[in-house]
């Protein structure tokens, strides 16, 4: 999709919430992930590297993103109530709709124009993943598949959303080193604890990192 329509400034999605039921499936998923650094999941990982900024609701809040859950309501109504017989029979019902939706329905929120009228490609080009580089730090370090970094010898976990992403490192002190993703401060690294200290106020806008919060 990326390629074909060029890359969005933001992406909105839900914010997630652990469910106090086990068999429950948690809110967000796989746009972040309740038990990842600052929320974060290997999708939301991916499209912080294409420079895509991540935009989430409050949780129990779907009227902040009301536009697409109108769009999912309308979706459903008219194609899966009843569902079709079959899968193929199914998509044809999506098919038709998504022609009429775009083509065909005008809408009060675009002037009662249909969206296919006003629709306009992204002038950002999808052009791959850009390298990740650190100049202003004393290093960078590569995290492996488990979330783990090696500093000195010794292994400190990460996260695993982060695996295989190179991170920047700064000493701050004797033994601390601030940890980098990107442009975005993750915390502090306590080489003797082998322990990550997350900031609490990150360098990134509260959209990006500050997830945790909910802010």
């Amino acid at each position: 999709m990326f390629k074909a329509l060029g890359l969005p400034r933001a992406i909105r999605t839900d914010n997630p919430v652990l469910s106090t039921a086990a068999s429950a499936v948690e809110a967000g998923l796989p746009f972040a992930s309740p038990k990842g650094l600052y929320n974060l999941s290997k999708l939301s990982v991916y499209w912080l590297r294409l420079g895509i900024t991540l935009e989430r609701i409050k949780p129990g809040h779907p009227q902040q993103n009301g536009r697409h859950e109108r769009m999912h309501l309308t979706l459903k109504k008219e194609t899966t109530r009843p569902p079709a017989m079959n899968a193929l029979q199914q998509q044809a019902r999506f098919d038709d709709f998504i022609e009429e939706f775009n083509t065909q329905r005008p809408h009060e929120a675009l002037d009662m124009r249909c969206p296919d009228e006003v629709y306009a490609q992204s002038p950002r080009p999808y052009q791959g993943l850009p390298d990740v580089t650190y100049p202003t730090h004393e290093r960078d370090t590569l995290v492996t598949a488990c979330g783990r970094i090696c500093m000195h010898r010794k292994k400190i976990n990460i996260s695993t959303c982060l695996a295989g992403q190179r991170l920047g490192l700064s000493e701050v002190d004797d033994g601390i080193w601030l940890v980098s993703f990107m442009q975005h401060d993750l915390g502090y690294i306590d080489v003797e604890q082998k322990t990550l200290q997350l900031s609490t106020t990150c360098s990134a806008p509260k959209c990006y990192l500050c997830l945790r919060n909910n802010l």
